[in-house]
This record gives C-alpha cells, structure tokens and sequence, in this order.
C-alpha cells in the first residue's frame, strides 16, 4: 500500500465511524470540497501535511491520532 492509498483509506474510516460525509468533513475542516474529492478518489496521492492537519481538525483529532492507525505500518518504498 502506498502513502497516497493509506491516507485515503484513513480519511474514509474516520468519516464513516463519525457517520459524516466527504462532504462535511470538507465544510468543518475548510479544505475545499474538490481537495478531498481528489484525496479521496486517488487523483491527489501526494496530500500536504498541512491539508492532513486541516482535515484533521475537522475531525476533531491530533495528526498523531490520524497516524496511528496500522495502515501506516509496511508502506511500501516509495521511492523506486
């Protein structure tokens, strides 16, 4: 698994534990809707840390919080 798919698949399991869509996510942390879109559909897999953190704002967690999750863990090398 890439970083790009773990952030995705990381944005999709916080939204749906919190029962909230892309959608508001987007309104509550001020990250434009077609930011996350493109996270969301794997047009955007090299997310700034600064949008990460927004979105986790919104969230209403750490980016520690975001991170610590075992899709993290065995990414696979990025550089080839």
């Amino acid at each position: 698994m890439t970083v790009g798919e773990a952030v995705r698949q990381r944005i999709l399991q916080l939204c749906q534990d919190r029962d909230i869509s892309i959608n508001k996510l987007s309104s509550i942390s001020g990250v434009t809707q077609s930011t996350v879109n493109n996270i969301i559909s794997g047009r955007n897999n090299s997310t700034t840390v600064s949008t990460i953190k927004k979105l986790c704002d919104g969230l209403g967690i750490t980016i520690n919080e975001f991170f610590q999750c075992d899709l993290f863990a065995g990414l696979e090398q990025e550089i080839k």
